[in-house]
């Protein structure tokens, strides 16, 4: 494993009067080989337009701009951002971008073409990171992110153990657990271990759910007690008696008495067009 010893990160940021922002999640990958798997797990052509978020020391960031044809790297740290830009002036396919990612018109920063996201985030963001570009206009055609491993888990949970931010994903992706990465591969060392998920994205969102926006809320209706039956679950979150949830669950033919995460995401289609596509 080629690692790039500890004191040596701690050696560069110094340099340039930087240090690790606990405030903003920063963890900065340190294994080589982590990275290579990376970069091959986006699977990369000259053609493609890479959206990098969270660039940091650039571990990633010249190694896609050897693979991809343009790279957009998106840092939210102003200092981080002015050492990225000036080692990476050289490159002509990559640009630097001082900016919160979460605040950002997607089809301004990538021009309206098509476009794959890398990103090693902070583990605080994962869940908004995931509900932005899944949700955008502009959805890109693949992800690969790095994220804290029982979310991960989480995510790429199979059907029968699916929690709401699963189904959700299962509406934009098939996301898949590439690898996982030990926490000695970043410095600072995180207190878990991560994981590397590669969401394969849908051309579109799954058929036959109506209106997005909508679904989703009911769905999180469905999840307000995941621990309780359906039918008690559904009629806390929709505020509703439970004979209410008894009956909006018979009409779609599901069971009152199951969990919430026990359904797939064409059950959770039928109960939500059953209930007449009640919200929260």
């Amino acid at each position: 494993m080629n690692r790039e010893p500890k004191h040596a990160v701690q050696r560069r940021l110094r340099s340039h009067g930087l240090k690790a922002r606990k405030s903003l999640g920063q963890n900065f990958l340190v294994v080589d080989s982590v990275r290579d798997a990376i970069i091959e797990a986006a699977c990369l052509t000259a053609e493609d337009t890479v959206l990098e978020v969270g660039p940091g020391l650039g571990a990633l960031t010249e190694k896609l701009a050897a693979s991809a044809g343009r790279v957009i790297a998106v840092e939210i740290d102003p200092s981080l951002a002015l050492k990225l830009g000036k080692k990476l002036g050289g490159y002509r396919n990559v640009k630097i971008v001082q900016a919160d990612i979460l605040k950002q018109d997607l089809n301004a920063l990538v021009g309206g073409s098509s476009y794959k996201v890398v990103a090693n985030i902070p583990y605080y963001i994962t869940s908004p990171i995931l509900r932005y570009f899944t949700r955008a206009a502009d959805r890109p055609a693949l992800m690969v992110i790095m994220m804290q491993e029982e979310v991960a888990r989480e995510v790429t949970a199979p059907e029968g153990r699916m929690g709401f931010l699963a189904v959700s994903m299962r509406l934009f992706s098939n996301p898949e657990i590439i690898f996982t990465v030990p926490a000695a591969s970043f410095y600072p060392v995180p207190r878990v271990d991560s994981a590397v998920v590669r969401f394969n994205m849908l051309p579109g969102p799954a058929p036959g759910m109506g209106d997005v926006d909508d679904f989703l809320e009911f769905l999180h209706c469905g999840f307000a007690s995941p621990r309780k039956q359906l039918r008690n679950s559904l009629a806390i979150g929709l505020k509703i008696e439970a004979a209410g949830a008894d009956n909006i669950l018979r009409r779609a033919g599901i069971d009152p008495g199951r969990r919430p995460g026990t359904l797939t995401l064409e059950e959770w289609s039928g109960l939500y067009h059953a209930s007449g596509a009640k919200r929260c």
